[in-house]
């Protein structure tokens, strides 16, 4: 029986300027680089099946061969790179997405707030959007503070309290709302490749992609409001430390740190990392 003969290849990746136009430069650069090597891939792979044709016209049997255009770059633990391949997306965004670039600068927001959580280590962060996004820095606040505070969120047990800081001040984590092209080149300085698609973490950094808060993704489920609250909760986890889960079954919740963008996978959208208060979790992914 014929195995699969085209492997996954997995490169470290390559240390990225901090500079977000080189660093953007770069990553489009390994991109095509690895579409060229797809398609090398599948010319092999197509000469691979016109020779198990020949073999079946000589009698001796003929063996389907299937393999990956291509794979995903090897991703850290706890790594927010996505488990597959990002849908294809078109060379602009639909309007109602926003622009797919912006300035690559970042406006913050300017009043701090009160802390959220009644007990626990306070962690404090900001909240900066991109310039030219077209979204104001004070009102994405106020959502990712809302998320905060509500008793479904990450303070619920107990150990957590948050507080968000005005401007740019000291913070242990900054939550970005990035154009695709600038989210994009953001996660590749730690070689996560979103193909400008999804959202991502960074030590230090929850990065928000434009166009998923905008549009959430299809067949959610769920109002988009619903999908914003969601990005926000699983990124920030990966900030405390979580890692991603799986869909515990037909019809229940999806936990919040599942892979929601990729789709629900037979669960029901879910925002919060605590239901009917308690800490709702899935199958860990390894």
């Amino acid at each position: 029986m014929v195995s699969r003969l085209i492997s996954d290849r997995r490169r470290e990746p390559e240390p990225l300027p901090s500079d977000l136009t080189a660093a953007r430069d770069m990553v489009r650069a390994a991109r095509h680089r690895r579409r060229e090597e797809a398609r090398r891939r599948r010319y092999t792979v197509a000469g691979v099946m016109a020779s198990a044709g020949l073999v079946a016209i000589l009698g001796m049997g003929r063996q389907m061969l299937f393999a990956d255009d291509a794979a995903p770059a090897a991703a850290p633990t706890h790594s927010e790179t996505p488990m597959l391949a990002p849908p294809s997306q078109p060379a602009s965004p639909p309007p109602e997405a926003g622009p797919a670039k912006g300035d690559g600068t970042f406006a913050y927001a300017t009043t701090a707030g009160p802390i959220a959580g009644a007990a626990g280590a306070l962690k404090k962060y900001r909240v900066a959007v991109e310039n030219g996004a077209g979204q104001q820095a004070d009102a994405f606040a106020a959502a990712v503070e809302k998320t905060y505070a509500d008793p479904r969120g990450w303070t619920a047990g107990g150990d957590l309290r948050l507080q968000r800081v005005a401007g740019d001040g000291a913070a242990d984590f900054t939550v970005f709302l990035a154009t695709p092209t600038t989210s994009e080149a953001m996660c590749a300085t730690a070689g996560l490749h979103t193909d400008g698609y999804t959202s991502c973490r960074v030590t230090g950094k929850v990065i928000i992609n434009l166009a998923r808060w905008l549009t959430a993704i299809p067949e959610y489920g769920a109002p988009v409001a619903d999908y914003q609250t969601y990005v926000i909760n699983h990124e920030t986890g990966h900030e405390l430390g979580g890692g991603h889960e799986a869909c515990p079954g037909e019809g229940q919740p999806a936990p919040v740190m599942m892979q929601q963008t990729y789709g629900l996978k037979g669960c029901v959208a879910n925002s919060w990392p605590y239901v009917d208060g308690k800490r709702y979790t899935g199958p860990k992914v390894p």
